[in-house]
């Protein structure tokens, strides 16, 4: 799946000669994705916003959170485009264990944390990629995650949710950023 200009994800099985290839023809970011039992291929339109998002904003060296991290693919592309430190962050042991043999197969430094283990510091992009209940829900934990300045990336959304979600973020800039099959990804800005 190429995403942007700058992703290219890739099953392990369908890797050719250019296997541990840092970057594809082109120059692009070659995330390996073998998801297991976690949610995120690259193909469901939310997970496409999220790593769209990253390929056309994220800047090299650039603190980020992925909250709901599943397999990992949102914090492998952030760090593979050169995001530092990547901090990865999921309830399910199974998509925290997903997401450590991702980055090691993409070889990223990613510090990944199930929700019981201490918050990371405030970062300069949050990534939440849930459904729009617990992104309510979450809303001043999330909000704690992003620096003064930062950003807040919001997706798992239906297109009719997206109001009701960007009103639990009062204190953000909140806009729509893209919305493909009825779904809606949120961009938001901290003052």
């Amino acid at each position: 799946i190429e995403v942007g200009e700058r992703l290219l994800i890739t099953p392990s099985w369908h890797l050719d000669e250019r296997a541990g290839a840092q970057d594809a023809p082109g120059g692009r970011a070659v995330i390996v994705l073998d998801p297991g039992l976690a949610f995120g291929t690259g193909s469901h339109p939310t997970t496409r916003m999220c790593l769209q998002w990253l390929s056309e904003h994220l800047v090299a060296g650039t603190r980020v959170v992925d909250y709901g991290c599943g397999s990992g693919i949102l914090a492998i592309a952030a760090a593979r485009l050169g995001a530092s430190p990547v901090v990865a962050i999921d309830i399910d042991p199974q998509a925290v264990a997903s997401t450590a043999s991702n980055a090691r197969v993409n070889r990223v430094d990613i510090d990944v944390r199930g929700t019981r283990d201490a918050a990371p510091e405030p970062a300069d992009v949050v990534l939440a990629n849930i459904l729009a209940s617990p992104l309510k829900v979450l809303a001043p934990m999330l909000s704690a995650l992003v620096r003064p300045g930062g950003r807040l990336v919001l997706a798992g959304l239906l297109d009719r949710q997206a109001e009701e979600v960007a009103a639990a973020y009062p204190q953000f800039d909140v806009r729509t950023y893209a919305s493909i099959d009825g779904w809606t990804c949120l961009d938001a800005r901290k003052p």
